[in-house]
């Protein structure tokens, strides 16, 4: 049996690993950068750089590699063995200070907006020492930052730390007029992973997950998700031994892992971690992820990270759990036993709200792509109007102060479920909402929109700075006030007052929701390709260039690689549809007609006078479904063609993909799947949904 302490972390080269083979001084001074964010000192470089080199020979380690987060969404690495001359004809081996520090990759290979041409190909990693190097593979893998020959970020970690300090620097303006002797206030994130496990064998008889992720065709099952019946239900044993050494895997590499249920979904599951720093968070889902694919090979399985592998039933998504604490270890989200006394907790509180409403938009482009447009919306994940649930005590408050009226404090109250032998459960202060798109869960905010297969670096930025810019502007008003009581007793109840249109609790999925949001000015990007060009709006440039995240040239860059993400996943998929419809789906009917016919003349041959009745309704049925498929394709490969008419700018040809290719696309799938439904099993090419969920 594992003894989980013992291999916990084992492949990372965490504290425990510094504080035994660095020096005590050059191991506070890097506890100091780790923990309060101080300037590195270069000259500890080679120190640590020596340190860590010998616990990753001790491992079997024989390269390195600097990994980041390039523009692509995933992971990049380039290994360098340790290996160098000795000047006698030998080797050793060596990790210099500078290597460490730094690294090269070429800028122009990975997506830059424009930042880099293929003749400006110089770009340069540069290591995070507040993420911890690890193990991955038998290499050493040290967590860095990617910029350009010219400085401007290429990645998504350079500006979620820039988010992380603008932050703090923010919060401990407020902090400071309230008496608290923080020196660093760190963004803390939980960030929840769903997704699909399906046989590894049927997988690979399917074009579509193979390209794409999703299943692009697929007739509902006679049964789906009716019955809740996996929710919570009992792990099969295939999938069991897969989480238990995904779990296993995870721990080495000091990734919390916690919580593991099969989700709403057949075939459906998710992971929880403990919280951890909003960068390192980040860092830990991005291997999370890695280790998923690789793990479920060795069951046999693939694991589908798609916000929307399968039609019919709910899609994956990834809630973001995220949170504030000071450096002392308060949690600033905490109400407390009196929220109602507790005026930092209500100023941070509305901090958030109002960063919230400030900024619907750009929370609704964090989390926007072709894969999570498939979810939004659709009465399985939150909808694509920006709401915050506060529960009904919080919001009770909050009217209270508005009106100046007396505030009531909650009261603790239990639930008596009824039988002498069950205890009283102490019932929490807010109930939960999933269809709150941002909800507050006690000490903490949930952020529901991110979808699976995303980075939640990009997601975390936004939010990290929205509220930084919120107790910005708190801090403006409060820094210059006579009274500070009165002062700010006057901004809780100004904010209320302005931002309580955010405020909803109710069910996010009803019709009337979104009426009333539109009436009360809510923004609802229903699609990315519409939310996406809002990027640049004046407000948002002036936002992160003020708090120095981004600057306008590398917001114009990030707009101009999601666009163009956005067309090629679109593309991609609708390529994939034609090329299954040309050269699989449509010959397999065919052929399957063909047979059926011959069986029939065979039959009325064998007795003329025999009834066919059933054979001539089928292929009737059949051949009118093959030639509206045989149309329907068609359609979508002029829609394909369209776009090269069209002028080379992605935003435009972002909406025609949305408005022409999909619908194509749809109508397809539509024909199509009809089809499946009344072809022989055996005649189809691809495994049906049937086998894909209900079969693992």
């Amino acid at each position: 049996m594992t003894k989980l302490p013992e291999i916990f972390g084992n492949l990372v080269f965490n504290e425990e690993a510094m504080r035994e083979r660095l020096p005590e001084e050059s191991y506070l001074a890097l506890k100091r950068t780790i923990d309060q964010g101080e300037a590195l000192n270069p000259a500890l470089a080679d120190v640590v750089a020596r340190a860590m080199k010998e616990w990753a020979l001790e491992k079997g380690v024989t390269h390195y590699t600097h990994w980041f987060h390039p523009l692509s969404g995933v992971t990049a690495e380039k290994h360098e063995s340790f290996i160098a001359p000795d000047g006698k004809g030998g080797v050793k081996m060596e990790l210099s200070g500078k290597a460490l520090i730094k690294g090269e990759a070429d800028a122009s290979s990975f997506p830059s907006g424009g930042l880099r041409a293929t003749f400006e190909a110089r770009g340069y990693t540069a290591w995070d020492p507040t993420s911890f190097a690890f193990i991955k593979d038998g290499v050493l893998c040290i967590p860095t930052a990617y910029c350009s020959y010219g400085g401007e970020a290429l990645d998504l970690k350079t500006p979620l730390l820039r988010s992380m300090d603008a932050l703090s620097a923010q919060a401990l303006r407020v902090l400071a007029l309230f008496g608290t002797s923080a020196r660093r206030v760190t963004a803390t994130v939980g960030a929840e992973q769903e997704y699909f496990l399906v046989d590894r064998d049927r997988y690979y008889q399917r074009k579509d997950l193979i390209y794409t992720g999703r299943t692009l065709f697929g007739a509902k099952p006679p049964k789906g998700q009716e019955l809740d019946d996996h929710y919570y239900g009992m792990i099969k044993l295939r999938v069991s031994a897969f989480m238990k050494e995904l779990n296993e895997e995870l721990w080495k590499l000091g990734i919390l892992a916690k919580t593991e249920h099969n989700e709403a979904a057949p075939a459906q599951h998710e992971l929880a971690p403990i919280f951890a720093s909003c960068n390192v968070a980040c860092d830990h889902n991005q291997v999370t992820m890695e280790i998923m694919r690789r793990v479920a090979k060795r069951h046999n399985l693939t694991c589908l990270l798609h916000e929307k592998p399968f039609e019919g039933v709910s899609g994956s998504g990834k809630h973001d759990n995220w949170s504030l604490s000071t450096n002392t270890g308060v949690n600033l989200l905490e109400p407390g036993d009196t929220p109602a006394e507790n005026a930092q907790f209500l100023l941070f509180l509305l901090a958030v709200v109002k960063a919230v409403d400030d900024y619907q938009d750009l929370l609704r482009i964090s989390v926007a792509g072709a894969g999570n447009d498939h979810r939004l919306g659709g009465s399985e994940a939150p909808p694509a109007i920006l709401s915050v649930s506060l529960g009904e005590d919080l919001e009770k408050l909050l009217d209270a102060i508005e009106k100046g009226e007396h505030a009531e404090q909650t009261e603790h109250r239990t639930i008596r479920v009824g039988s002498d032998v069950l205890p009283p459960i102490p019932q929490d202060t807010t109930d939960r909402n999933r269809t709150a798109p941002f909800a507050f869960t006690g000490n903490k905010f949930e952020f529901r929109m991110p979808g699976s297969q995303q980075s939640l670096a990009w997601p975390n930025t936004v939010l990290n700075s929205i509220v930084a810019a919120s107790l910005g502007e708190f801090a403006d008003v409060l820094e210059q006030a006579e009274d500070f009581n009165a002062s700010l007793n006057a901004l809780l109840r100004e904010t209320i007052t302005k931002h309580k249109r955010i405020l909803f609790s109710g069910d996010g999925y009803d019709e009337s929701w979104r009426i009333a949001a539109e009436k009360c000015g809510l923004t609802n990007y229903s699609t990315s390709d519409v939310a996406i060009p809002h990027l640049l709006d004046e407000k948002n440039v002036r936002m992160f260039e003020k708090l120095g995240v981004l600057s306008e040239t590398e917001l114009r860059a990030r707009c101009e690689i999601m666009l163009e993400n956005y067309c090629k996943q679109i593309n991609i998929e609708a390529m994939t549809m034609i090329e299954m419809a040309r050269r699989d789906i449509l010959p397999a009917v065919i052929g399957y007609s063909g047979r059926m016919a011959n069986a029939m003349n065979a039959k009325k041959a064998a007795c003329p006078g025999l009834a066919c009745a059933a054979e001539t309704a089928l292929l009737e049925k059949v051949g009118a479904l093959t030639d509206e498929m045989h149309e329907r394709c068609l359609a979508l490969e002029e829609a394909v063609s369209g776009v090269q008419t069209l002028p080379q700018s992605y935003a435009l040809r972002a909406t025609y993909y949305r408005e022409t290719v999909l619908e194509a696309m749809a109508a397809l799938r539509k024909a199509a799947d009809e089809l499946e439904t009344v072809t022989d099993k055996g005649a189809w090419p691809y495994p049906s949904y049937g086998r894909l969920l209900y079969r693992v």
